[in-house]
């Protein structure tokens, strides 16, 4: 007869074993840049960090839905195929943390690779190589300025003065109310008190050459 203490170890080593891991295969919905519904299993794409849906990013002063892009481009990758998801954990909302792939292809590896997630150190270095390529090439997230997802959840927003692979930029184009479109450089008289407001189609620029290549002119004082 086996020991009642020996049974009960074996009963927990089964139980915590890979092998209890879930195996998930067959078509699959993306939910945003990291995560996924498979067989009607909430999926959480392992190892990355991905933009938040409503999250900007700032290129060349410009902001852009980086959160909506990652998304479209998760989805653009499966094109309609099944996934192969090899679990890894299960994290705090019950979802499955896994490994996905299309074809063969990882798809946690994809998205840093190009630049739409970032390689999530809090939890593994699987991603690190991939994201230091993006990072290197200027790919997707890294054409500009950005808020690493996981400082974004927590309230952290882009500030004034944007941060790009070329500087910083700090240049300001603004547009009076009678559409006069102006940038004020660093030191000018009125650039202390002179806002931008990017939702009026105001922004930042790394030079005035690019100020004026779109159209405006420097302030007078």
């Amino acid at each position: 007869m086996i020991p009642l203490a020996v049974a009960c170890i074996g009963l927990l080593a089964a139980a915590f074993s890979p092998a209890a891991y879930a195996q998930l295969s067959g078509p699959a919905s993306v939910t945003d840049g990291d995560s996924l519904k498979v067989l009607g299993h909430r999926v959480r794409l392992h190892g990355i960090d991905a933009p938040e849906s409503a999250q900007t990013c700032r290129t060349e002063g410009q902001p852009w839905s980086c959160g909506r892009a990652a998304t479209t481009a998760l989805r653009k990758r499966l094109a309609g195929r099944p996934v192969a998801c090899e679990e890894r954990d299960r994290d705090r909302y019950g979802r499955i943390v896994a490994v996905c792939r299309v074809a063969g292809e990882d798809l946690n590896a994809w998205m840093v690779s190009q630049g739409w997630a970032l390689a999530y150190r809090k939890y593994s270095a699987d991603y690190v190589s991939q994201e230091r390529a993006a990072k290197a090439a200027r790919r997707g997230l890294w054409r500009g300025a950005f808020v690493p997802p996981w400082d974004w959840r927590r309230g952290k927003r882009l500030q004034g003065v944007v941060r790009t692979g070329a500087g910083e930029c700090r240049i300001k184009g603004n547009i009076s109310r009678t559409g006069a479109r102006i940038y004020h450089v660093p030191g000018g008289r009125s650039y202390d008190r002179t806002r931008i407001d990017t939702s009026k189609g105001e922004r930042w620029f790394c030079t005035e050459t690019q100020a004026e290549a779109a159209g405006w002119r420097r302030s007078e004082r």
